[in-house]
């Protein structure tokens, strides 16, 4: 399809041919490698480990100095998951299987590998936009390739897709805001111009004006940033993010990101148009992380002072709103009860106007005696008190959470494993939209009918953010636990993008390409802490680091899956990187 890319399964395209191409490559990183990479630095600090609370200690989130995050020892734990790191030894060859699905899946440009495709099915040749690559979908796949040392295809994405942001895209003669990041991507053979008989290779970007519902990608620029901070700190390459072109596209997504208009709320904006399911939260968790990524990386000159300020503030308003009145627990639910409404006062409790019957009887049976967790939205009269996985994981991650509710966060995970895991981790939400609710909210939708795809879908691509989370919060095993379920049937099943049951037993053949390094991924979670989560604290100029219901609906979605790789692969080497950032060996005792 004119895509330049290895081959997928046994359908091997042929690469030999020549192609003309005109586009600029992107440099290669000069030294860096894996032998140069973080192994070194891991054990030299791991003599430095601290905690505060059972969680890792860092200094204040939102403080410029410079800060190492770093992964604990507690010897009780770390024997428990030693544990199941032994047990899964026997999972090699399952791993193997994973980098050699992901690998296969590298789409190339102009010769040079520039990221990997969503999804392939071999069995179909119906491909939609999967065979394109996407902002999103990259992410745990770039992070595969980091922990791996494999930095050329990561720095290759930044810099390729940041060509992208200024292209003029419309839809009905509109346009979207300038320093959008395309959703996709694809890379084109088209004639020479001026000579029929050659041809040269393009960068066909989606903004959104292709896409199913024609939804916005309001997530790819919060997503490019924090890889972009991630790449920085894993390889010890700063130039990239240092780069002129690179410095601008940071601030155009911050002005796209921060601009003023009527919203009253410093949480990030996001239009009817851009979801086709409500997931405010999860947006707001990644635009509080990349707005820490965005503080960290801007270069100090004066075009930046005003936009650093806005930021600052932003972060400091965002922080308090998200703590102080999305959170929800046992104490809060008995205070809305209390709640008196129509107030009209500057002192009021009530802030928002919320009316105690909108409490959901699910909610009370639901909520644990010990645990909470931050709601799906909050507007005028209105809470969405359903749980986003991804917003909330996310949210333990970059800090938006305390300390207290992300401890609490990982509370009501393990209290509630049976709603959330069950035989196939994670729900990306709960509880589903049903009934008329699903009605009007999904127009019907036959994708997200309940339990279904972003309607309560269990997606084993989450496995990584609740692992990060994890290592960062102390409690690894509760990660290991997890990934220990999907393991069972994630490769017999053929690594599908997501499980489509109440209970996840059975799913349609999804063959999707972020879920390998997901699986990837886990396993040097110690590291991808410290590029994700550090990346809010560490400043890169001052220390570099190193160079039971039986209900089933449709079944597994049908793409052959690259998340699931991604994560095998990942808790794989969770388990390398322990050892390795403990100074211990899995066999001993500490």
């Amino acid at each position: 399809m004119g895509v330049r890319r290895v081959a997928i399964g046994k359908n091997v395209i042929d690469r030999s041919r020549f192609v003309i191409c005109n586009c600029q490559q992107a440099e290669s990183v000069n030294g860096v490698s894996a032998d140069s990479g973080n192994g070194t630095w891991y054990v030299d600090n791991a003599q430095k480990l601290t905690t505060t609370n059972g969680m890792v200690n860092y200094p204040n989130i939102l403080d410029l100095e410079e800060e190492v995050f770093t992964s604990n020892g507690n010897s009780s734990r770390v024997e428990t998951v030693r544990d199941t790191y032994d047990k899964i030894n026997s999972f090699d060859s399952i791993e193997n299987e994973a980098w050699e699905l992901l690998r296969e899946s590298v789409v190339y440009y102009c010769g040079s590998p520039i990221g990997t495709i969503a999804a392939k099915d071999p069995t179909s040749s119906n491909v939609l936009n999967y065979d394109q690559v996407f902002i999103r979908d990259f992410i745990p796949s770039a992070i595969a390739f980091l922990l791996k040392g494999e930095y050329d295809i990561v720095r290759n994405f930044i810099l390729h897709t940041l060509q992208l942001q200024s292209w003029e895209k419309t839809m009905d003669c509109h346009s979207p805001g300038q320093g959008l990041m395309p959703a996709s991507f694809k890379v084109r053979t088209v004639p020479l111009d001026g000579d029929d008989s050659a041809t040269e290779e393009i960068l066909d970007p989606d903004f959104g004006e292709a896409a199913i519902g024609r939804v916005a990608p309001v997530d790819s620029g919060l997503w490019w940033i924090i890889l972009l901070r991630a790449y920085g700190k894993c390889s010890g390459d700063l130039s990239v993010q240092e780069r002129v072109d690179v410095q601008t596209g940071i601030k155009m997504i911050l002005r796209l990101c921060l601009a003023d208009g009527f919203d009253m709320f410093p949480t990030l904006l996001v239009t009817d148009g851009s979801c086709m399911i409500d997931r405010r939260m999860e947006f707001t968790a990644l635009f509080y992380s990349a707005l820490l990524g965005a503080r960290e990386m801007l270069t100090p000159e004066d075009g930046s002072a005003d936009l650093i300020r806005a930021l600052n503030n932003r972060l400091v308003a965002l922080s308090f709103h998200i703590r102080e009145y999305y959170w929800i627990d046992m104490k809060k639910l008995n205070e809305i009860y209390r709640y008196k409404t129509e107030e009209y006062s500057y002192d009021a409790v009530n802030k928002f106007n919320i009316y105690p019957d909108q409490i959901s009887p699910w909610l009370v049976e639901w909520m644990p005696s010990k645990g909470g967790y931050l709601i799906g939205n909050l507007q005028p009269a209105h809470m969405d008190f359903r749980f986003f996985s991804l917003g909330n994981l996310w949210s333990v991650v970059s800090g938006l959470a305390t300390v207290e509710q992300s401890h609490a966060i990982l509370d009501l995970i393990e209290a509630k494993w049976w709603d959330l895991v069950a035989d196939m981790p994670f729900k990306i939400c709960y509880p589903a939209l049903e009934g008329l609710e699903w009605q009007i909210i999904t127009g019907s939708d036959p994708k997200n009918t309940p339990w279904s795809y972003h309607n309560g879908g269990a997606w084993p691509t989450l496995l990584w953010q609740l692992t990060v989370a994890c290592i960062k919060m102390n409690r690894p095993e509760i990660a290991a636990k997890a990934v220990a379920v999907a393991e069972r049937c994630i490769s017999r099943d053929q690594w599908p993008e997501y499980y489509d049951t109440k209970e996840p037993g059975s799913s349609e053949n999804n063959h999707t390409c972020s879920k390998p390094a997901k699986m990837l991924i886990t396993d040097e979670d110690s590291e991808l802490v410290n590029a994700f989560s550090c990346m809010i604290s560490a400043n890169p100029r001052r220390k570099r680091g190193p160079k039971k219901s039986n209900q089933t609906y449709i079944g597994k979605s049908w793409f052959f899956s690259l998340s699931p790789f991604q994560l095998f692969i990942s808790f794989r080497v969770l388990g390398k990187a322990t050892e390795k950032f403990l100074g211990t060996s899995a066999s001993s005792t500490s």
